[in-house]
């Protein structure tokens, strides 16, 4: 990959890494650019209007500077437009799923210099009722987490937040779901959580999907039936020492299409940010919709 001559920045400005923006702004100009578009956002939300004005000046390459949800929804917005501009993600969030899962390390020096010397990679992302993600969604205790531990309370606990709201939605009440997949039914049951993956590490560094990747052109499908404090244990024992498809709580399989009705409408989240509460859900894989950066492996270099 040849060395980007404009570069467009979409920051989220309360995020920090290392020296922070100034040391990102340093290390970029460095690399011998000749023009960089530089736009600060103080919240994900207003990530996709900074990122459209950037595409509408063709850069060769869009770094991202934030979390899961800077991430998210600047991919969502790439999606959109069908723009094919490579996006390279600094890691400056709570948990950085999709930076973990890529092998992207949460360190400025690093990641800036996969974000130049990298290679592209061309993922697959999910689209869940129209919205593009790329690392889960989740409906039920999951959303439900999610929902809680969002804002304040992730700013000041970080992860322990997943853990603490966790503890909370525990002994929740499970919805009746009918789920197809493919056109098939699948599942027809109580389920405390439908979780459905694009990658196999989720929130809290868990390994839910143990064979899933971001470039085979399907997404995985978990529904969790576990209710209360014992099996809720057992179930995420068994994620942490084994493959999740071996909990008597857990059934699993693949698909390119997910449709999800559900007896209560609950909130969902997509790759750790919280969602309104719906009742009907459509999940399908669009392959290969977008380029990141990633490390080089030995035989790329």
């Amino acid at each position: 990959m040849r060395t980007p001559r404009k570069v467009a920045v979409i920051a989220h400005r309360r995020k920090t890494l290392g020296g922070g923006l100034d040391e990102l702004r340093r290390r970029i100009t460095d690399e011998g650019i000749e023009e960089l578009l530089w736009h600060e956002v103080p919240k994900s939300k207003k990530a996709p209007k900074q990122l459209r004005r950037a595409v509408e000046k063709k850069p060769d390459l869009i770094v991202v500077w934030g979390g899961d949800g800077m991430v998210q929804r600047s991919l969502d917005t790439l999606a959109g437009l069908k723009a094919k501009i490579p996006i390279a993600i600094i890691p400056a969030g709570t948990a950085n799923l999709l930076a973990t899962n890529l092998g992207i390390p949460h360190d400025l020096a690093a990641a800036v210099d996969i974000a130049f010397r990298g290679a592209p990679r061309k993922l697959d992302l999910g689209v869940f009722n129209g919205e593009h993600f790329a690392v889960m969604a989740g409906i039920g205790f999951d959303g439900a987490m999610i929902h809680d531990a969002d804002g304040k309370l992730k700013d000041r606990m970080g992860k322990l937040s997943y853990v603490w709201t966790g503890l909370r939605h525990l002994e929740d009440p499970a919805p009746k779901a009918k789920i197809k997949v493919d056109g098939t039914n699948w599942f027809a049951d109580t389920a405390s959580c439908v979780l459905v993956g694009n990658v196999s590490m989720i929130t809290g560094g868990i390994t839910a999907f143990d064979d899933a990747k971001p470039d085979d052109g399907w997404l995985d499908v978990g529904v969790a039936t576990a209710r209360g404090t014992t099996e809720w244990a057992r179930t995420m024992g068994r994620m942490a020492v084994g493959r999740s498809d071996k909990s008597p709580f857990v059934h699993m399989t693949r698909a390119r299409r997910i449709d999800v009705t559900l007896k209560q409408p609950l909130t969902y989240e997509l790759d750790g940010g919280a969602r309104d509460a719906v009742k009907k859900i459509r999940v399908e894989v669009a392959p290969a919709a977008v380029k990141v950066l990633v490390p080089r492996q030995r035989s790329d270099s």
